[in-house]
């Protein structure tokens, strides 16, 4: 035999009771069926507004009573013929009938008794079942419709009557002895064993009803029939990656429910799992898929952590006092104050030292609680002995539940190595020595982003999103942006990542969104959509968003936003930038920014702050952590200066190579940036650093070419009619280098401490000699690389590259 409950959302109208009528349909002639069904969906809740509002002599109950009978009827008129339809309305009439003399008797009298509210919210499942057998019947199944009132009996405590096992099992199994093909069963019904008058079976109690029916008879299997596919590895609500758990075993399955999982509510299925009865969780409107097995064994199947759950509105009391210390009674005197009060207690947290206690309990609850424990411990409190009741509030509690978690080394850690990457705090822990549950409580606002980051760690099949925000939208941002585009798909097949850019602004208009802004129509969308840009306004828009794994991306040359840095790493996000600003700042404020990445669990990546896209600063950091030392660095690390002396042949103006380089991209937009070497000062002050030498910009030795008069310019054309007038020092410069057979190169070097940049040559015999364009090259001279040094050379400027360089760093903190 088969027990089948339906809930409230699969009899709620006519076209889902044809689904259901299907279901039990393809199974009446191999299988006896009993279909426990719920009050069509809502009705209940109607019924209980109705019972309320009469009770306080309102006549708006009579409006609800009418919507209860329109309903009902049109559902009658929808699914059964015309030749059968007469007898099943007045049925239906007679019990409304009923149903509107109790409630006119309760608005009569301005009083609602535990028993007459039991009574009225019998009807809800006394009309569905009715209506649901006579269906049946119609569509030619054997059916007989059951009155639960006579098979189980309870005491007489109204509202959650407690069910007398023995006599309710000896009549189920009487009654079900020769069963119709479908017996129809209202859910949540019983009555009471020493008057007879109508019970119920409190929350879960159609579910309670089916499991009943299904120990008594030793049922086959009982299916849970809802609006969803079977219980989930999250609240897809909260995680939209969720996906159905296919096997689950019983204690799992009421963790996850007791966990804010509403499949199923744990009391209710305890007499199937006395029995050892399977549990089928079925979708009514997709009864092809799989659904969910709880079983004896269903911890053998799938992932050691089954699924993660939650209870959202969460309340922490703190009891703590060294007065509590080796006190026997004092967990009795807390849990006998709360209980007093009905407070439900939802997690214990305790020290081993004795001197704290914690609960969590709802938060509706919370000042109910204290205002009981603080009387409780009034005396103590007052001698100070135990200090005053620390309540917190906005919490949630998260969940992590499988049996096979105990087999497995390093579940905890890895939940919390994900919550503080992604800068969540952990309030309180709970987890049992049956390593069935692991606890934590976090703050509320922090709780789609908890789950989202442990879902991913922990099902590991799925995508891992990254949020990404960036400021700076020109060339290499363009280029960083097009590169994420063309590398998506691989990225997700290869490496199951996906880069999701959620925020983006230039100098005037920012653009935010917490699906992935789409990467072909970003520009337009900006200029359309975009809101007014602020540093200050993006960044808080960003940290107010609260992303998992967020990443913010600095793509400009600007002063101020390296400001921000400090903010953003504070906030657990990532901080990417090709802005050497911030790295060649005051060495207290560079240090400051590293020491708060490591401090939030955040990354502050600048490898394109040296060669752009050369691995130059990832080698120093790996050459020190392998144990080498660094003697000398000696590098041409201006794309910009290399080109200029690589076109430069004496023939043409030197004005006109500097143009030249402008127009294809090589220097900032005002080149007297680049020309003033202030920028390879910066950077091998950078590389000094990331060597652990302690030191300013001012310590960096500069010997500059481009005379002062044209860098003391108001403007560009200015700047470049000066070049015109001293074009002869230029060519001196050439000329010179001409006749040693040598090469100008704009050095920067790091050596006994000292930093120094400036114009040097070198013949054939050396490296640099043969530098080419654009080109970048870096020389490491190391204990390990004594005589032949550690060379790095290759493109050292242009969009694509840094944007490449920029794109390595994103890719080593989704591996991280």
């Amino acid at each position: 035999m088969l027990v089948l409950k339906f809930g409230g959302t699969s009899v709620g109208s006519a076209d889902s009771l044809k689904l259901v009528q299907k279901i039990v349909g393809k199974r009446s002639d191999s299988d006896k069926q009993v279909v426990v069904v719920s009050a069509l969906g809502g009705v209940t809740n109607n019924l209980v507004s109705c019972a309320g509002l009469a009770a306080t002599g309102n006549e708006a109950y009579q409006e609800i009573l009418k919507e209860i009978e329109t309903r009902h009827i049109e559902l009658c008129n929808k699914l059964i013929p015309v030749s059968q339809r007469s007898n099943t309305i007045t049925q239906v009439k007679f019990l409304l009938n009923d149903l509107e003399d109790i409630c006119r008797g309760v608005f009569l009298i301005q009083e609602l008794s535990p028993r007459s509210s039991d009574n009225i919210l019998s009807f809800g499942e006394r009309l569905s079942s009715i209506i649901i057998s006579d269906y049946f019947k119609s569509s030619g199944l054997d059916t007989k419709l059951l009155d639960p009132r006579q098979l189980i009996k309870t005491d007489a405590q109204f509202g959650n009557a407690v069910v007398d096992i023995d006599q309710t099992f000896s009549n189920l199994q009487s009654e079900l002895k020769e069963p119709a093909d479908v017996s129809v069963c209202p859910g949540f019904l019983a009555s009471s064993n020493i008057d007879n008058h109508t019970t119920t079976l409190g929350r879960g109690g159609s579910d309670y009803t089916a499991a009943l029916i299904a120990a008594a008879v030793q049922a086959d299997l009982l299916e849970i029939w809802t609006d969803v596919s079977g219980m989930m590895t999250a609240n897809p609500k909260l995680v939209p990656l969720a996906r159905p758990i296919t096997h689950l075993s019983y204690e799992e399955a009421m963790e996850l429910s007791h966990f804010g999982a509403k499949v199923i509510y744990p009391p209710t299925i305890q007499p199937v799992l006395d029995k050892g009865i399977p549990v089928l969780i079925k979708n009514t409107f997709a009864d092809g898929d799989e659904g969910t097995m709880i079983s004896d064994n269903g911890d053998l199947n799938g992932h050691w952590v089954k699924g993660i759950s939650c209870i959202e509105d969460v309340a922490l009391c703190t009891l703590s006092g060294s007065g509590m210390v080796a006190v026997p009674n004092f967990s009795h005197r807390l849990f006998s104050a709360l209980s007093r009060v009905g407070v439900n207690v939802i997690m214990i947290t305790q020290a081993s030292s004795e001197h704290t206690i914690t609960v969590g309990i709802s938060h509706k609850d919370a000042e109910r609680a204290r205002k009981s424990i603080e009387s409780e411990f009034e005396n103590e409190i007052r001698i100070r002995k135990v200090n005053p009741l620390a309540v917190e509030k906005d919490l949630s509690i998260i969940a992590m539940v499988g049996r096979r978690m105990r087999q497995q080394v390093g579940v905890s850690a890895n939940l919390f190595d994900t919550l503080s990457h992604n800068g969540i705090n952990v309030k309180a822990i709970a987890q049992g020595s049956t390593e069935l549950n692991i606890s934590v409580v976090v703050d509320k606002k922090h709780l789609s982003k908890s789950l989202n980051s442990l879902h991913e760690s922990f099902f590991l099949s799925d995508l891992r999103k990254f949020n990404l925000f960036m400021i700076g939208v020109g060339n290499v941002g363009k280029a960083f942006l097009e590169q994420i585009e063309s590398q998506q798909k691989f990225l997700n097949e290869a490496f199951k990542i996906s880069l999701n850019v959620c925020g983006l602004a230039n100098s005037r208009k920012m653009l935010f969104s917490e699906e992935p802004i789409d990467l072909n129509t970003w520009s337009d969308q900006i200029e359309k959509e975009g809101l007014p840009m602020t540093q200050e306004s993006f960044t808080e828009k960003m940290i107010e968003m609260n992303l998992r794994n967020s990443i913010f991306i600095d793509c400009t040359a600007s002063n101020d936003i390296p400001n921000l840095y400090e903010q953003i790493l504070t906030n657990s996000i990532s901080v990417v930038t090709p802005n050497k600003v911030a790295c060649s700042s005051d060495f207290d404020h560079y240090l400051g920014l590293k020491k708060t990445a490591t401090k939030y669990q955040a990354k502050f990546l600048f490898e394109t702050n040296v060669g752009a896209g050369l691995p130059v600063i990832s080698t120093v950091g790996d050459l020190l952590k392998s144990g080498d030392r660094i003697y000398k660095i000696q590098a041409v690390l201006s794309g910009t200066l290399n080109f200029l002396f690589n076109t430069y042949d004496g023939t043409q103006k030197f004005s006109d190579v500097v143009k030249q380089a402008k127009a294809e991209g090589y220097t900032e937009p005002d080149p007297r940036i680049d020309l003033s070497g202030v920028d390879v000062m910066r950077k091998i002050l950078i590389l000094a650093r990331e060597s652990g030498y302690k030191m300013e910009l001012s310590d960096v030795d500069s010997d500059p070419f481009v005379p002062e008069e044209c860098m003391n310019t108001d403007s560009i054309e200015e700047f470049y009619d000066k070049l015109d007038e001293f074009d002869h020092v230029f060519k001196e410069l050439y000329n010179k280098a001409q006749s040693e057979g040598k090469r100008i190169k704009f050095v920067a070097s790091l050596e006994n401490r000292k930093a120094k940049a400036g114009l040097e040559t070198f013949g054939p015999d050396h490296p640099f000699y043969e530098l080419q364009g654009k080109d970048n090259i870096v020389l490491f001279e190391t204990m390990r690389y004594p005589d032949q040094p550690l060379v790095i050379k290759g493109a050292g400027a242009g969009a694509a590259v840094t944007a490449s360089g920029i794109f390595a760093d994103v890719m080593r903190i989704t591996s991280a």
